[in-house]
């Protein structure tokens, strides 16, 4: 997995990224908890999405956002964050061109930071958030929200509490063309110590299912 090194707009930026053997495959970014409170690309569950994309084929990165690892900058309170999301989500497009399918994955403030940059780029075929923070931050800006995708939530999350996770799930749901996939991990609390593995299972499941309906779709076609 390749170091790479990008323009951001604070400054360069330090990512993984794996390429895919695959030509012209699919796009997958993946954003990390929050900086202030030890997020960044090698977190455990930030991996665990990157190498599951790795293992289906995706062209993947991860990277750390402005102030974090060797990343230029400083911390922005979510708003420069969002910026330098839409600066790897530009060089992974540069690098493959011809590549039809990009999905965006986030977890804890990185879900937060890929909702925002799925209501701004329109060619953002699907998302997985993991442990959305829904009640430090409002997400009323997912109106409408431009496609479905997977939330996971943790049922002793303390930071990120399911009852708020489930009132965000339904308020998309009730959105026209949105199904939100929701799975409650009962016995995770936020950071998912023991369940990266099914973090990674079920990012697999959905996207392969996604992905299957939209061949049979082109397929009835």
């Amino acid at each position: 997995m390749p170091e790479v090194m990008f323009a951001g707009p604070d400054g360069r930026l330090e990512g993984r990224y794996h390429h895919s053997s695959e030509p012209n495959a699919p796009l997958a970014l993946v954003l990390h908890p929050h900086p202030l409170h030890g997020g960044t690309m090698n977190n455990r569950i930030t991996y665990t999405m990157y190498r599951s994309f790795e293992k289906m084929g995706f062209s993947v990165m991860r990277y750390n956002s402005r102030g974090v690892g060797r990343s230029q900058g400083r911390y922005d309170g979510g708003i420069g964050e969002i910026s330098d999301a839409a600066a790897a989500l530009d060089w992974m497009q540069m690098v493959n061109p011809n590549s039809t399918e990009l999905w965006i994955s986030g977890y804890s403030f990185g879900a937060f930071v890929g909702m925002q940059l799925l209501m701004r780029r329109p060619e953002i075929s699907g998302w997985i958030s993991v442990a959305p923070p829904a009640n430090d931050y409002d997400f009323g800006f997912l109106a409408p929200c431009p496609c479905g995708g997977l939330m996971i939530a943790g049922g002793k999350d303390e930071m990120a509490p399911e009852p708020g996770i489930r009132k965000l799930v339904d308020k998309l749901n009730t959105q026209k063309n949105v199904t939100v996939d929701y799975r409650i991990f009962d016995d995770a609390d936020h950071i998912f110590a023991k369940q990266a593995d099914r973090v990674g299972e079920a990012l697999e499941d959905h996207v392969n299912t996604m992905r299957g309906r939209k061949t049979l779709a082109l397929a009835a076609d």
